[in-house]
């Protein structure tokens, strides 16, 4: 279990190195509050422009696409923040966040957050490794959609996914995907259809290049899955 943190500004892992009596000044203006699983946090084309920290617990990000459907861009746990892009811009929301899990948030009003990042450095300059990040996660699913297959759209959400097991640190051990996301969740990741996962995990569950276990999904060989990825992307897609 989490530990509970104060209701202070200074106790958010986004601030770290940001003068705590500074911060201080700030913390009337910040709001806290507890949800529940199910909880929207801010929606679609919302006007609200404030930015909120996941204190504890889990949330989704789930963005719209052109045609109206909807894909999941992201899972924030305890530490991270959402809603920075409409604090700088002022435009309405472009993402749903909602809880997963029973969770603490922290509510900052846009004018704070940004009087914050201009007055201390190392605060703003992780704001802007945050959104570097983020940009390049978007370009890199961007480009996985036009040259990828769903097979291999798979594969590269499930190395994403996937962290290393205990003890075995090397670029071509194992990996493992833990808990394992139902397929419906898989499938609203990489922009496909739930049978069509089924059909592409069962196919890699023959080829030897996953394996469904009790922890979760293994991925034997990950090294080859990326080989995969990368030739299909320098390849491009089927004309």
């Amino acid at each position: 279990m989490q530990p509970e943190l104060p209701d202070r500004l200074a106790a958010l892992p986004f601030f770290h190195g940001a003068d705590p009596a500074l911060l201080s000044g700030f913390d009337r203006q910040a709001s806290w509050r507890s949800c529940g699983p199910g909880d929207v946090l801010l929606d679609f084309e919302d006007r609200s422009t404030e930015v909120q920290f996941v204190v504890s617990g889990l949330a989704r990000v789930i963005i719209r696409t052109p045609s109206g459907r909807e894909m999941i861009l992201a899972d924030l746990a305890a530490g991270e923040l959402f809603g920075e892009i409409a604090a700088i811009d002022g435009r309405p929301r472009s993402a749903n966040v909602t809880a997963i899990t029973r969770s603490r948030i922290c509510a900052l009003p846009a004018a704070t957050f940004l009087a914050i990042i201009h007055a201390v450095p190392p605060v703003c300059d992780r704001l802007l490794r945050l959104l570097a990040a983020k940009l390049r996660l978007q370009t890199e699913r961007a480009l996985e959609r036009d040259a990828l297959s769903v097979r291999l759209r798979l594969c590269a959400e499930l190395l994403r996914l996937s962290r290393e097991q205990r003890g075995k640190v090397s670029s071509e051990a194992p990996r493992i995907v833990s808990p394992p996301p139902p397929q419906h969740e898989l499938a609203a990741r990489i922009g496909a259809r739930r049978e069509a996962v089924s059909r592409e995990m069962t196919e890699l569950s023959r080829e030897g290049l996953l394996a469904r276990t009790g922890g979760g999904i293994l991925l034997p060989q990950p090294r080859v899955l990326r080989a995969l990825i990368d030739a299909g992307i320098r390849d491009g897609p089927d004309p």
